[in-house]
């Protein structure tokens, strides 16, 4: 059985490479350029991120994954 998880995939424009919540637990939020060390959480947990990394400067969005239940 697969459940739906989410990355939270945050843009900061120019040449970066996309940068992905790894730790929620700190302020601010720690990025990774890894895909492998992103954090998978649930939807209401990626929003809430999303929403506390919303800013002028980068464009956070939700990435579903397919894991293993």
């Amino acid at each position: 059985m697969k459940n739906t998880k989410f990355l939270v995939r945050v843009n900061r424009g120019g040449t970066r490479a996309p940068e992905y919540v790894q730790r929620i637990d700190r302020t601010p939020i720690q990025l990774t350029t890894h895909l492998k060390l992103a954090l998978a959480m649930g939807k209401f947990t990626a929003e809430d991120a999303v929403r506390s990394i919303q800013n002028s400067r980068c464009s956070p969005e939700l990435v579903p994954v397919q894991v293993n239940a």
